[in-house]
């Protein structure tokens, strides 16, 4: 089983493959391709590459497909960066 940051980091060498969504991610979190590498360390940032994935299925589902990731895998990610989601509220 990978890290969080092991899954953010997959996913985000996987946008920088598919050119038009990470245009998307690009100008939805008011990144500068140029500071990707440097933003990379931040947990943050990490946390923004895999709610992206999360706020898309088809997306999620073509890189869990690209990269033979288990989607339990991104959502447990997810869980780490964001905190566990509360149904009950």
């Amino acid at each position: 089983m990978k890290s969080a940051d092991d899954i953010s980091i997959a996913i985000l060498s996987w946008l920088a493959s598919e050119p038009e969504l990470l245009s998307r991610f690009l100008a939805l979190s008011g990144t500068d391709p140029g500071c990707l590498r440097q933003a990379a360390g931040d947990p943050g940032f990490l946390g923004g590459v895999v709610s992206f994935l999360m706020d898309h299925e088809p997306t999620l589902m073509a890189f869990c497909a690209a990269t033979q990731t288990p989607p339990e895998e991104v959502v447990r990610a997810h869980q780490v960066f964001s905190g566990p989601m509360n149904f009950d509220d």
